[in-house]
């Protein structure tokens, strides 16, 4: 549909797959990722020892498990970065078939490893966690279906995609899982609202979402002692938001010294939902802004060229991505300072976790293709008349 309106512009004939992928690729992007997984490595080697030992595991095995799952997270991004859209588009399909499957058949052969959520499949060796991987497939399954309503006589691709979006938060929360039932929610609000929802519809579903958190916190245990705790002004030391404030007030502008931190042996969760504390305990504020600065790198540079996308799904499609990329980063980090209330979130590609870091890899392997350069004018050009 894009040629037929633009015109196609004709791709170099018989160049080798490797150099165009190279060619075309965001460096700077795929450079930040790289430069995270390493930062989460670092931090791995300080968070996760004290929690090898209380397992009876070798201190570095934690370290070790995250090196073979980053590793394979990385050859996943790399491999799904040289796909053409159209092909990612179908795997995504399958993929988010097979997760949303998944998804649904927890409550009966899923576990909650003592934790009071069932969010995994336990495989002996390892588990997995159907949400993780759910979320890249619905946001380009979301985009497809956005893209398609747009065009003459498509099919009602908007209901559809929000009667998907539904039946996945109906299944987060029973689990319950409420920050990643918000985090699906806000994907695809992004993607609508860049496919040009109405003002006046988003601000509704915005009143429906703090109705449907009302009703939570009436019926939910789990959601309303997080909330409470979040509102009281007075926070417990002996909880893990005590334990995570008081690492970051005292690691100040350069931390307290690598290995000095004293954090990871109260944490339970200091390799996984709170590392952030770690790395400001140890190294500072610096070490902080670092990792800030390299989440936005990733999620501007993507929007930027997304910008000058002509194809509507890849436009949604990596929108969609990006900012979910972003927002779980700055849901992780604001609980660790207590700006939202705690979500058992991890951080992406720094957080040690299987299904986190390989469904990490993968979409952020679909947003590397969807943001290579193709031969194809500025969309402001379009504007000007001149598309």
């Amino acid at each position: 549909m894009t040629e037929m309106v633009y015109g196609a512009v004709p791709a170099q004939g018989g160049e080798p797959i490797l150099p165009k992928w190279w060619r075309t690729l965001d460096k700077w992007s795929m450079s930040c990722v790289l430069i995270l997984f390493g930062i989460g490595l670092l931090l791995g080697l300080a968070a996760s020892p004290p929690l090898a030992a209380r397992n009876g595991f070798d201190p570095f095995h934690y370290v070790e498990r995250q090196a073979i799952f980053g590793g394979a997270a990385l050859v996943a991004m790399l491999l799904t970065s040289m796909m053409s859209p159209t092909l990612v588009r179908r795997l995504a399909v399958l993929g988010f078939l097979c997760s949303f499957v998944a998804l649904a058949l927890l409550p009966v052969f899923g576990t909650d490893f003592g934790k009071g959520a069932v969010r995994w499949y336990s495989l002996g060796f390892a588990s997995v966690q159907p949400s993780e991987f759910l979320k890249p497939g619905f946001v380009v399954v979301a985009a497809w279906l956005f893209a398609a309503s747009q065009e003459i006589n498509g099919p009602p691709g908007r209901l559809w995609s929000f009667a998907l979006c539904m039946s996945i938060v109906a299944m987060l929360v029973m689990q319950p899982d409420f920050g990643q039932a918000c985090l699906v929610l806000f994907g695809w609000g992004v993607m609508y609202f860049v496919a040009g929802a109405p003002m006046l519809l988003l601000v509704g579903m915005a009143g429906v979402v703090v109705l449907g958190g009302m009703v939570a916190y009436s019926n939910s245990e789990h959601f309303a002692r997080r909330i409470d705790g979040f509102l009281n002004p007075d926070v417990d030391p002996t909880t893990q938001l005590g334990y995570a404030t008081n690492a970051i007030r005292e690691g100040g502008l350069f931390g307290v010294g690598v290995g000095e931190g004293q954090v990871k042996w109260s944490l339970p969760d200091a390799h996984t939902d709170f590392i952030i504390a770690v790395a400001a305990e140890e190294y500072g504020l610096i070490l902080v802004m670092i990792i800030i600065l390299l989440y936005a790198s990733i999620v501007v540079r993507s929007l930027l060229r997304l910008m000058r996308e002509r194809d509507p799904f890849i436009r949604l499609a990596g929108t969609g991505l990006a900012c979910m990329f972003g927002v779980q980063a700055m849901i992780n980090m604001g609980v660790a300072v207590r700006l939202l209330p705690a979500k058992g979130m991890t951080l992406p590609f720094v957080s040690y976790g299987g299904s986190s870091l390989i469904a990490g890899g993968i979409a952020l392997g679909m947003l590397l293709a969807f943001t290579r350069t193709r031969p194809q004018g500025e969309f402001g050009d379009i504007l000007r008349g001149r598309g």
